[in-house]
């Protein structure tokens, strides 16, 4: 068998076309950057949480979850810095009518024109940084007309003017008041942590949660990116799974570098590749982070960024104690000392995960079928995340097939996610679970008749077995079950 390449366009189509993404609202042209999951894409997400729960959750003792509201008082969005700095800045381009981010040029400019210049780099990050918190974007505007920025995908790659520089907040405000004359702005939040930051002290009172430990959670959270492409990858409104990890100040680096190696670990474990991941350092960091680290991911448009693993420090917990007048303390029993903790975040965008999972599954395999060539769209997704465990076909569309059939799947259906069908023929019925990723099909045949046995075809290989009827459910939680997952964890 042969693989062949596939494109970037063709995942997005065959997302749509088998059930696992759809444009939202399509009907009325639908909303750049908001998708919905098909009725196969909610069950890969769902399998994709249920993971990464898991291994947060169960495995982990000192490890518990929360889920928190969408909707928060307005002052934790004062606390946590992001009405002030949760903003992105933009240069306007007047010959391309187009905007840029600043942070997205200067990292392409770097890569073009100071790729050894280290010191040089340093120095201009360093000089629009101060300019940044100075609020002096005209000296910005200035000095990007003098270094000759070039805007992407200009036509001819030649030099243009930038005519606007401006701030932009990616929070989406909402119209809420309790009262007419209430002057509160609300968010509806940007990231899941602040929900359980808050939630700390409750979580210290009713638990028995002792330093160091983590609290999980994931959620929605919405963002108003101008500049929203490449499917799945940057969207308005997405998933987060969050672990936020409490420490002692003193333990930063331990608690750093364990949490790299576990998550990176931990996304080995899905067999998509050692060779995709890569770990790169912030320079520029967010206003919260003392250190932050990606992993990033070899996604058919290159590599991007997919986990987070940054120290906040105490930067959250201070300042909602100095706006919340709450103290976040904790006491040291040994120096006899109070402290506030540190925080080592590990963040993955669900759809992001979900996107590379998917990317990476999907295959154009060429077959040789004695002296001809067949091409067959397979979606080579780890067992214990596919939608689909299992399908049930009968041969043929013969009454007494059929009936045994879907006794099976009838006594099967409350263990596994399963799908019967018997339309078309069974070349056909295989091609469209191999496209939907289904790793086991169950042929029911006029032998089972006589020896209560059904043939098993896997996904990969294409290889088939004989196996006992009362052997079946065995069989199907030995080729899917996710505990193959957790224990690679171990």
């Amino acid at each position: 068998m042969k693989n062949n390449k596939i494109s970037f366009k063709e995942i997005v189509s065959h997302a749509k076309q088998y059930g696992f993404v759809f444009p939202s609202s399509e009907i009325y042209d639908g909303i750049n950057a908001i998708y919905d999951y098909g009725q196969y894409g909610i069950y890969l997400k769902n399998n994709i949480k249920e993971y990464w729960w898991k291994s947060m959750i169960q495995i982990n003792e000192n490890i518990i979850g929360l889920d928190t509201s969408i909707l928060m008082h307005p002052n934790i969005w004062k606390a946590s810095g992001h009405v002030s700095k949760f903003k992105e800045i933009f240069l306007y381009n007047e010959e391309t009518k187009s905007s840029y981010r600043l942070d997205l040029l200067i990292e392409n400019y770097f890569k073009t024109n100071l790729k050894k210049e280290t010191k040089l780099k340093h120095k201009l990050r360093k000089y629009l940084d101060k300019k940044l918190k100075r609020n002096e974007t005209y000296k910005i505007l200035k000095l990007i007309n003098k270094i000759k920025l070039i805007a992407p995908k200009h036509k001819n790659n030649k030099l243009t003017k930038w005519t606007k520089i401006y701030e932009y907040n990616l929070m989406f405000k909402i119209p809420l008041k309790e009262h007419e004359h209430e002057k509160k702005k609300f968010y509806l939040r940007p990231e899941t942590a602040q929900g359980i930051f808050t939630n700390f002290l409750n979580v210290l009172n009713t638990s028995k949660m002792k330093i160091p430990f983590g609290i999980a959670q994931i959620g929605k959270v919405f963002r108003k990116e101008i500049i929203a492409r490449q499917f799945l990858f940057r969207m308005r409104e997405f998933e987060q799974m969050e672990m936020q990890f409490f420490i002692h100040p003193n333990q930063e680096e331990k608690w750093l570098e364990y949490w790299k190696k576990k998550r990176l670990k931990w996304h080995l474990s899905l067999g998509l590749g050692k060779k995709k991941y890569r770990f790169y350092e912030h320079e520029q960091l967010a206003h919260y982070a003392k250190k932050a680290y990606d992993i990033q991911f070899k996604f058919t448009f290159g590599f991007k960024e997919l986990e987070g693993i940054h120290s906040r420090t105490n930067f959250d917990l201070k300042n909602h104690e100095k706006y919340s007048k709450k103290r976040f303390r904790v006491f040291d029993k040994e120096k006899k000392t109070v402290y506030i903790p540190y925080i080592i975040e590990t963040s993955v965008g669900l759809d992001r995960m979900f996107l590379a999972v998917f990317s990476s599954a999907l295959k154009k395999e060429t077959i040789k079928d004695t002296d001809t060539k067949k091409e067959r769209i397979i979606l080579k997704l780890n067992p214990a995340l596919s939608p689909i465990k299992a399908a049930i076909f009968p041969l043929i569309r013969d009454k007494r097939l059929i009936s045994y059939a879907k006794d099976i799947y009838q006594n099967l259906n409350l263990d596994f996610i399963l799908i019967y069908e018997e339309n078309d023929s069974i070349g056909k019925r295989y091609r469209r679970q191999d496209a939907i990723g289904t790793p086991i099909c169950v042929t029911i045949d006029f032998q089972t008749l006589k020896d209560k046995c059904v043939t098993l075809r896997f996904r990969d290989k294409m290889l088939q077995k004989r196996v006992l009827i009362k052997d079946l459910k065995r069989e199907i939680k030995k080729e899917t079950s996710m505990n193959q997952l957790f224990k690679l964890l171990r």
